[in-house]
């Protein structure tokens, strides 16, 4: 019985890697310092998976720019603040620049979430 489990577990393991790497076959820019995170990729095709990133914001608020071109799929984005209150989500396709609710600064979850997406991917989160 416990060969099996040794079986399944790195073949568990390499779906996860291979999950989370989704994207690297396009190859994303990502800056995620202090106050400013952004992530830009071209030419990604058929993509279904969630990203999430931690980003540092000493602010209150953030200031979100999305130019997001959305040829095929859905691309969500949600920004949850340091207590894991959603303080903003909004389609990627939406471009233009708006702004969080007020949430608590800390570690801010960012979450992308794509469906059968292909397109290019340009989004900025900022500290005003």
């Amino acid at each position: 019985m416990r060969a099996s489990k040794r079986t399944w577990l790195p073949l568990a393991m390499l779906l996860t890697v291979a999950c989370s790497d989704s994207l690297a076959p396009f190859q994303p820019e990502i800056a995620n310092q202090p106050d400013n995170f952004q992530l830009q990729a071209t030419n990604v095709r058929a993509v279904t998976n969630t990203f999430e990133y931690t980003w540092q914001n000493s602010g209150t608020t953030a200031n979100v720019n999305q130019a997001t071109i959305v040829a095929v799929g859905t691309a969500q984005l949600t920004i949850l603040d340091s207590q894991g209150t959603q303080v903003y989500s909004r389609d990627l396709s939406e471009n233009g620049t708006f702004q969080t609710t007020a949430g608590t600064t800390g570690a801010w979850k960012i979450r992308m979430a794509l469906t059968n997406y292909s397109g290019t991917l340009n989004f900025r989160a900022q500290k005003p």
